[in-house]
């Protein structure tokens, strides 16, 4: 079991805060072993099991508990006066009406509370409304390369990397040595998002129509898209559909940490574009479950990576638009921002003329990189191009 050090920090610098941590991401992330994880920590700093209360909602153990009256009572009569409490609720978005005991509970002395959740949607609507202000969220992403390489216990880079672009980052998965067993595992992953966090919660009756939104997301990430183009092109294939569908769908999916979503900004005109973005699979491995392994989109794959790996380095990533040509990535956290561009190779030199040029038309100083698998990376008027592999492993580089 590794560490998961980044969210692990995170969950230390908030223990005794007057606030609510919620936990997001897709199923099998690791949001339940981090809780454990985080447990162990506490018991190790002076914390004893009576302080510690901890239910996860997938256990039938606590169908009882469903009912979020019955939640706060039992909660409430585990709590010892003049003792902080640890409470752990896992996969909360499975109880009614949760906010009402959560907010119950935090509002109470030495009670630190702790929510996971396997849906956007537990931290909009309602939830939003009533715990405005009280919550940090803290998404959680699959692994990424450095604590995969940590899990497989090291191994050559290069061999390791291919396994990672191949089976993904979900920590079970990658912990499977059989790709028979391994792939089962994925595809489970992949029924069980589908058809309960999105077909039951959202009342999808067209399955078939969700599975062809998805596998379009799939085969186009890093490829920009609009809600009319999906609608369009599965009308083309038999798939009668609108936007309108397509676009609730698609939301249904970024609720459920299937995708997430990259916007555009106009560096030189200096906005927010409204129209047109792109998606990024949460895990590659999924996506290859999906479509099956093929090597005509090593670039865009590597696009997917790069942007999962900017996201859990805390960054908000945009796709920028450099007048007709695109920049990769926008990534932005206070006042740092970084440009990226992601290749398979540039060793051609048309290839490299592409991935350079609008990087030389940016006239601010911020840091530009241009990302690839090359052995043998060069630079250009500023612009630094690196292995990918070695940003993957390398926080420090931005």
């Amino acid at each position: 079991m590794i560490q998961r050090k980044q969210y692990m920090n995170k969950l230390i610098k908030m223990k005794d805060e007057k606030i609510i941590r919620a936990i997001t991401g897709i199923r099998r992330c690791g949001k339940s072993t981090l809780l454990l994880l985080f447990q162990d920590y506490l018991k190790q700093h002076g914390v004893v099991d009576d302080q510690i209360i901890s239910i996860n909602f997938e256990d039938m153990e606590h169908e009882c508990l469903l009912d979020y009256r019955k939640l706060y009572e039992y909660v409430s009569a585990r709590l010892t006066e003049g003792k902080r409490a640890y409470v752990f609720l896992d996969e909360i978005q499975s109880v009614p009406s949760f906010q009402k005991a959560v907010d119950s509970l935090y509002i109470k002395d030495n009670v630190d509370v702790y929510i996971t959740g396997s849906n956007a949607h537990l931290l909009s609507g309602d939830l939003a409304t009533f715990l405005s202000g009280r919550y940090i969220e803290v998404n959680m992403l699959p692994l990424s390369f450095a604590e995969y390489l940590e899990l497989k216990g090291g191994g050559e880079k290069r061999e390791m990397f291919r396994s990672y672009y191949l089976n993904g980052g979900f920590p079970q998965a990658a912990a499977i040595e059989d790709d028979e067993v391994r792939s089962d595992y994925i595809r489970g992953i992949y029924s069980t998002v589908l058809l309960k966090d999105i077909v039951a919660r959202k009342k999808i009756t067209n399955v078939e129509l969700l599975e062809s939104v998805t596998r379009f997301l799939f085969d186009n990430v890093g490829n920009i898209v609009s809600t009319k183009k999906i609608a369009d092109s599965l009308t083309s294939f038999g798939r009668n559909t609108t936007s309108v569908t397509v676009e609730n769908y698609a939301s249904a999916l970024t609720d459920a940490f299937v995708f997430y979503k990259a916007s555009r900004y106009d560096v030189k005109g200096k906005q927010h574009l409204k129209s047109l973005e792109k998606y990024y699979a949460a895990d590659i491995g999924l996506r290859h479950r999906v479509l099956g392994k093929r090597d005509r989109d090593i670039g865009r794959v590597l696009e997917n990576i790069v942007y999962l790996e900017l996201v859990r380095r805390g960054y908000k990533v945009q796709v920028g638009k450099m007048g007709e040509r695109e920049i990769d990535f926008i990534a932005t956290s206070g006042d740092k921002k970084v440009y990226y561009q992601v290749a398979a190779s540039v060793l051609d030199p048309a290839t490299f003329a592409r991935e350079f040029e609008p990087l030389r038309r940016i006239k601010d100083h911020y840091p530009k990189y241009v990302l690839t698998m090359d052995d043998l990376p060069s630079g250009d008027n500023g612009i630094q191009q690196l292995n990918v592999i070695d940003f993957l492993l390398n926080e420090q580089i931005h």
